[in-house]
């Protein structure tokens, strides 16, 4: 039995008309681009309250989110925080605009979050969280919130005003 299999992408070099390296097949030319992943999710509200989700899975697992996670094939940002919700809180909403676009790089990560009405107060954890809550302002776990961004969703919806934009500062080249 001869050795034919194919490597895939396993060499490290910049492709013709490229700036920077990217893992290319010795064998056919393939180019492995990797990109930011898109996360999407929604601050979902109540009448006063806000519905939270507590992380069972990596990473942060055991700290408190707004629904959220990474987009998937084929579907805009307000149906992937749809999904998200439905599928970490059991909850079904309405998105009723953007909060806003929180671009990360060091973890090469841009999260877009929607504002979501929920449609009935029904909800419930789902496989990906431990525990799933309807809580008002005030009772909101600050200390114990999984990650900065969606933090940072929650104020935004509270200060109110059109979509926020951040964008951490960058150098100067």
């Amino acid at each position: 039995m001869g050795n034919d299999q194919k490597t895939g992408p396993s060499i490290k070099q910049i492709p013709d008309g490229d700036d920077r390296e990217r893992l290319v097949c010795a064998d056919c030319g393939f180019i492995a681009y990797e990109n930011p992943k898109v996360v999407v999710g929604a601050v979902c509200v109540w009448e006063d309250k806000f519905l939270i989700c507590k992380r069972a899975i990596e990473p942060r697992k055991g700290f408190w989110t707004v629904p959220a996670g990474y987009l998937e094939l084929n579907e805009t940002t307000a149906e992937g925080a749809r999904r998200e919700t439905w599928e970490e809180a059991r909850a079904e909403i309405s998105i009723d605009g953007l909060i806003g676009v929180y671009e990360i790089p060091h973890i090469s990560q841009i999260y877009v979050v929607h504002l979501g009405r929920m449609t009935s107060p029904t909800h419930a954890p789902g496989p990906e969280s431990e525990d799933a809550q309807l809580l008002s302002w005030d009772a909101l776990p600050w200390d114990d919130m999984a990650f900065p961004s969606l933090t940072w969703a929650l104020q935004r919806y509270r200060d109110g005003g059109g979509p926020h934009f951040y964008t951490p500062p960058t150098e100067a080249p």
